[in-house]
């Protein structure tokens, strides 16, 4: 009987085109855009060098360090500038008006740098001057007290900076915090299964619909239509979200790192989530159908603002002001696990998101059993 009633409610739950609508085709109508808006964004901040232009001062002795200084970041695959030898500053002021160059540089006793505008590429010349100004006045005031160190070569290691902080990455993939907005939108296509999970609680209890008062009269016991019914829900599910991953991660080229068998899992453990969630939403809210399905989309969506997949800092924001939100919210469960498995070596934080999923997950459940065993019907 088990069988039977599954499969005809497989049958039943899978010509639902609006729900399969929102749970299959707007995620990934959802992710669509996302790439189109994000794709280039990773181009765009790259670093491209300065168009820049240098104007001898007409002192061979303070020109010639400087030109060699420039030429020498001036070459290569990472240089700085892209360099163009000016023969005046009327040639040079010729350039920055037609927007040849960013900037230019007059060299003598005092760098001197010739902008038209502001901007990250004027700030970058401006720095580079300052830091050539500085290191010029150390070379000066140490040959001039201390000539022996001109000779022992310790004015080598002047320009030489050392760094005595050192970064650690978490992992051996390279952090992207782009990744964010698909991981929640993952995580928001597995709580609006809680639309399935809804809909199964509805569709037995008499009092709500005439299809639930069907349900109640036939000759089967009453959870085992219901775990029936659920199964078939979470089968729906796990299939819509499995298609998902595909797509962004095929069609888009979406990274999920290379622990494919954990991000199944995490997939199908926020399907259970998401199920269970709107299982127990419709078992403790009372009133009609319309109710539960706005209370559904709203916790739904304030979960996915919080979890960064509107505004990316909103996640961090509430990490380190509000962590106790961060970890009653399901989206951000879901998420983090999906970016844990991404960036870092160890399992310790993935397994504390999916546990603590796991937990939610029993809550939910057990709430939604204690609210539907008992209810009866004098009349149907």
């Amino acid at each position: 009987m088990f069988r039977h009633v599954f499969i005809y409610r497989l049958k039943c739950l899978i010509r639902d085109r609006e729900l399969v609508f929102w749970t299959f085709l707007f995620p990934i109508i959802l992710g669509t855009f996302f790439y189109m808006a994000f794709m280039n964004i990773g181009n765009n901040e790259a670093f491209h060098p300065i168009d820049a232009a240098l104007v001898p001062g007409g002192e061979e002795s303070f020109d010639a360090p400087f030109q060699a200084v420039m030429k020498e970041v001036s070459t290569g695959k990472d240089r700085l500038f892209n360099l163009k030898q000016a023969t005046g500053r009327a040639e040079a002021d010729q350039w920055l008006r037609q927007g040849k160059i960013a900037g230019y540089y007059t060299s003598g006793r005092t760098i001197e740098l010739t902008v038209k505008e502001t901007g990250m590429n004027q700030s970058i010349m401006k720095s580079f001057a300052d830091q050539y100004r500085s290191a010029s006045a150390a070379v000066t005031r140490i040959a001039s007290e201390n000539p022996v160190a001109m000779k022992d070569g310790l004015l080598s290691d002047i320009g030489d900076q050392h760094h005595f902080v050192k970064e650690t990455a978490g992992g051996s993939a390279e952090p992207d915090n782009l990744l964010n907005y698909f991981y929640s939108l993952i995580a928001m296509a597995c709580l609006y299964g809680s639309f399935w999970g809804m809909k199964e609680v509805t569709d037995i209890q008499a009092d709500i619909s005439d299809r639930a008062a069907r349900v109640n009269m036939a000759p089967v016991h009453k959870l085992k239509a219901f775990l029936a019914g659920s199964f078939a829900g979470l089968l729906i599910l796990y299939a819509e979200i499995l298609l998902l991953l595909a797509y962004l991660h095929y069609g888009l080229g979406i990274d999920f790192g290379h622990r494919t068998g954990y991000v199944l899992l995490t997939a199908f453990v926020g399907s259970i989530l998401g199920q269970s969630f709107g299982a127990f939403i419709g078992a403790i809210v009372k009133t009609g159908e319309g109710l539960k399905i706005a209370l559904l989309i709203v916790v739904t969506m304030v979960g996915s603002f919080l979890a960064g997949m509107m505004y990316l800092n909103m996640k961090y924001l509430i990490a380190e002001h509000v962590p106790l939100l961060a970890w009653i919210n399901p989206v951000n469960l879901l998420t983090d696990a999906f970016y844990a498995l991404y960036y870092y070596d160890s399992l310790h934080r993935f397994t504390l998101n999916l546990l603590v999923m796991c937990g939610f997950i029993i809550l939910f459940c057990a709430g939604t059993y204690l609210m539907v065993r008992r209810r009866k019907y004098a009349s149907l």
